[in-house]
């Protein structure tokens, strides 16, 4: 059986036992049925990866001894600071869990004036724990040893106004570079993403007064989804670890 990657969100120290969180031990506990004797890996977000033993395991606690750990950095060199304006359904957490097996670093949920998402101060408090979880198991399943920031919800114009010495990026149907005549090397991109209705003339207006620069991914019209996914590939294909 292939050893289970787990998050710990504490440091985890050689040589320690620990419980594992609560999450972490229903999956290893009731859903995996693992037990003693058992390995599994454990990582805390410092980029390095823990090999542990289980010692104990009931239906409501696993205990486990923390060997060794190894730094297993599977970080693209490309920072890349993604803009999603919310999107509806599934689709918002469609689109965080395959940034992050890309390689995206942080994310940051913006609304705008098409944005068709309507949520209040609980209901988006709840999405955003939920879009968290979403990250640390796109981690666990990638092979990612640190995990991704998950910024609060902001609007599109105080997103596009912080300070930022990075490429900003901005997808357009109507624009005439792409990706690949972008001039080389890039180190930091801050790429934005619409939503399904796209930017607003004002919002598209505002955005080139911040600098960012209008980018092209092809002759077709894709969902919002489809175009994050693409554009962060693209870019990590240009300038990151895909090859």
């Amino acid at each position: 059986m292939r050893i289970p990657r787990i998050y710990h969100s504490q440091p985890l120290i050689a040589g320690t036992q620990i419980s594992l969180e609560d999450e972490a031990s229903n999956h290893v506990g009731r859903v995996l049925r693992m037990s003693k004797g058992q390995k599994i890996a454990l990582f805390d977000g410092s980029n390095q990866v823990f090999d542990a033993d289980i010692v104990e395991s009931t239906k409501k606690t696993v205990i486990v001894q923390v060997n060794e750990g190894q730094v297993d950095d599977k970080n693209s060199p490309l920072d890349l600071h993604l803009g999603q304006v919310l999107s509806r359904g599934e689709k918002m957490e469609f689109t965080i869990q395959k940034s992050v097996e890309l390689g995206v670093n942080t994310i940051t949920p913006l609304i705008s004036e098409r944005c068709g998402v309507k949520l209040d101060a609980n209901r988006l408090e709840k999405k955003y724990q939920q879009w968290q979880k979403i990250i640390i198991s796109a981690c666990e399943q990638c092979g990612r040893n640190t995990i991704p920031q998950l910024m609060p919800v902001i609007s599109l114009e105080e997103w596009c106004a912080q300070p930022d010495d990075s490429l900003k990026l901005n997808l357009h149907p109507r624009a005439t570079q792409s990706i690949n005549t972008l001039p080389l090397p890039v180190k930091k991109v801050r790429l934005l993403i619409g939503p399904e209705g796209g930017l607003s003339p004002n919002e598209i207006a505002m955005t080139a007064e911040h600098h960012f620069t209008d980018i092209l991914l092809g002759p077709r019209v894709l969902r919002t989804e489809t175009t994050a996914l693409t554009a962060i590939t693209a870019l990590q294909v240009r300038f990151g670890d895909l090859g």
